[in-house]
Parts: C-alpha cells; structure tokens; sequence
C-alpha cells in the first residue's frame, strides 16, 4: 500500500514538473507565428500560426465553441457531399470489430490482477487531475510570462476537451452500454448495449470512454501547437495512450470504447477546434 501511494505521488510530480517544463521550455510564438518565408523555389511556405486563424481569447471562447459544435453535429452533411469518407469507415469498421471482440479480450482484464500497481497510479481520479494540470500549467505559464501562445493553447486545449465532453455524453445517453465492472467476472460481456440503469443521464456508462476522448483531444492540441519541437508530440500521445489504456485495465470501459473515444478527441480537436476558419 504504501509502494502504491509512492507511485501516485510519483506520477502527479511527473505530470506536473513534465508539462509545466514544456510550457517554459517551449518557445512561444515568436518561431510558429513568424512571417511566411520563401522557398529556395520561390514557393510561399504558409506558416503555422495561419492555421488557426479564428479570434481566440476567454471573450470569444463561448462562440468558438458553439461554432465547433455545428461542425460536429452537422458532420453527416458533409458525409452526403462525398467527403471524409475513408477515414470513416474506418473508424467505424475497426470500433466494430472490437465490439465483437470484447466479449473475448475483456474478460481477461476483469479477472486479472496483473496490472494492480499501473492501476493505482492511472486512477480515474489520478488521470482527471492529470488533463486538468496541463491546460493549467500552460494557462498560468503563459500568464507569467506574458506569453500569448503560451495562453491561447490553454484555452484551445479547453475548448476541445469541452466539445469532446458534449459528444461524449450524448453518445452515452444513447446506448447506456454496461461497463465491464457492472459485469461479474464469469458474467456475460456481450450483451452491453442498452442495458444499464446507472442514473438518469447515462452518463455513467461505457460507450464511449470520457477519458480517452478527453485525453486525445487535449494531446492533439498540445502535439499540433509545438509540433516543431519533436519530443512533445510523442509525450502528449504517450500520456494520452496510457491515460486511455488504463481505462481497459481498471475494466472502466472496454477495448472499443476507448479506442472510439480516443479517435473521437483526436478528430475533434484536428478538424474542429483546430480546424482553419
């Protein structure tokens, strides 16, 4: 007991001293808000701040996010135009054959005790606190340093967790899928869907996970935004992959809910919160 609150405190100071150091070691937009350059072709090279072109501060975070949710729930419009239609089959084909999966990969992750220790420090309450510090950090980082870049990611990281959360919790109204810790350990893992009774709202339910989505649409901002330093695209998807795979193992959702949830927050923050305007 006591190794396992070490490794909890263990992983709050990495989350904390690791983001916090990207927020003052980055640089902040002086290299990714400069003037375009000319290529030795003489080929304009659009810079990276042009990406984001929308107005973005706590007064016009509201209407962004209003904005963003009319893309999301008006995406289907743009499935009947023909458009972005492969990248959703396959999403969809692959959450639907680890929902015929799950039945068979569950069950062992209900029953094993294998990942006890890696559970206690990627708790659910553990892994909330840890995407609640990082927009955080860099809020109050970029207050400090008079760093707007620094800032506007805090607020972008916000309002793609936001999006993220609505969608979640839509989706969960509508199928109250069973978790697999509302299911006995020799119990039946395959009739899920429609089944549970937790609350209300459904909002305690499986499908899809919460976390995953959460943690994808906060890293894809962060791994966007300082892309140019390599080593923060591969922290931010390393933290968000093990924040959604202790979902599996602490059986709060199953293999495909956290697989669709993680491909929901990534898409989210990419063609929605970061999306041109």
């Amino acid at each position: 007991m006591h190794t396992h609150r070490e490794l909890r405190r263990w992983w709050l100071r990495w989350c904390c001293v690791a983001w916090l150091g990207i927020a003052f070691v980055c640089p902040s937009a002086g290299a990714q808000e400069a003037p375009q350059t000319v290529a030795a072709e003489g080929t304009p090279q659009k810079s990276q701040a042009a990406e984001v072109d929308r107005e973005i501060s706590w007064q016009r975070l509201p209407k962004n996010f209003l904005q963003d949710q009319k893309d999301i729930w008006l995406f289907p419009v743009q499935l009947g135009k023909g458009r972005h239609w492969v990248p959703t089959i396959a999403v969809t084909g692959v959450t639907a054959a680890l929902i015929a999966a799950d039945p068979h990969d569950t069950p062992y992750f209900r029953r094993t005790q294998r990942f006890e220790g890696f559970n206690d420090v990627f708790s659910g309450r553990n892994t909330s606190l840890g995407m609640a510090i990082v927009p955080a950090a860099f809020l109050v980082v970029g207050r400090f340093r008079h760093d707007s870049y620094a800032e506007h990611t805090a607020l972008l990281a916000g309002e793609a967790y936001a999006d993220s959360a609505i969608v979640d919790i839509v989706m969960k109204v509508s199928t109250r899928r069973l978790r697999p810790s509302d299911i006995a350990p020799n119990g039946n893992f395959s009739d899920t869907f429609f089944s549970s009774h937790k609350g209300f709202s459904g909002t305690s339910t499986s499908f899809p996970s919460g976390h995953a989505a959460a943690t994808f649409s906060i890293a894809t901002v962060f791994a966007h935004r300082y892309r140019q330093h390599r080593w923060v695209p591969w922290v931010a998807y390393g933290a968000a992959g093990a924040i959604s795979f202790s979902r599996v193992t602490t059986q709060a959702h199953f293999p495909s809910d956290v697989f669709l949830g993680a491909a929901l927050g990534f898409t989210i923050s990419e063609f929605a919160v970061l999306s041109p305007r």
